[in-house]
């Protein structure tokens, strides 16, 4: 037996200040927000966004992606990826899972250990190093926290040299605890750790 088809639509989210509709990021978003409400009307599965930095395109998911999924109620939303590079695997975890709780779980995510960019070293301007290998242990350390796998010691437990809690996955955590774990978010089959 097989499966039914899905589709879904992957938006770059580009704009230009001299042509086209799009002159602004701000309306990038909010165009992306109404696609999505159309696509969901007529029956589309997912909403995917591209993520780039250095460029006129979308860069920061997780408002994005949680203003779809208020306006929305069935359609999958999701990355399709955010480099690693880029991210703080703890902070990112919680904004998925603010995101996917605003979604009721319909976020799905797709990471990456690198592509290239328009800019040399880029992730260097955010502070983080450009190493593939970095890039995969932040993967590993953002898929155990939402997975609401126990990811720092909480303080009284430090001081005690107990081991660190669990984090529940049915609502974002504090890193300082555990790391934050969105319900559903997960990177799709085929999706992780791809360069």
């Amino acid at each position: 037996m097989t499966s039914p088809k899905r589709i879904g639509f992957l938006s770059f989210g580009a704009w230009h200040p001299g042509g086209g509709l799009t002159h602004t990021g701000g309306d990038a978003l909010r165009q992306t927000v109404e696609l999505a409400i159309a696509a969901e009307e007529i029956g589309i599965d997912g909403a995917f966004v591209r993520v780039h930095h250095f460029a006129r395109q979308l860069s920061s998911p997780f408002p994005l992606l949680a203003a779809i999924g208020v306006r929305t109620s069935r359609i999958e939303i999701g990355t399709g990826v955010i480099d690693m590079r880029y991210e703080n695997p703890l902070y990112m975890a919680e904004t998925a899972a603010a995101a996917d709780l605003l979604a009721e779980g319909r976020l799905q995510l797709g990471v990456s250990r690198g592509s290239p960019e328009p800019a040399w070293h880029g992730a260097e301007a955010f502070g983080y190093s450009v190493d593939h290998d970095e890039a995969r242990e932040k993967t590993a350390l953002f898929r155990a926290a939402i997975a609401g796998g126990a990811v720092v010691p909480p303080m009284r437990a430090a001081a005690r040299g107990t081991r660190c809690s669990r984090s529940s996955p049915s609502r974002p955590a504090s890193p300082t605890a555990s790391g934050g774990a969105p319900g559903h978010a997960r990177p799709p089959s085929g999706q992780g750790n791809r360069g």
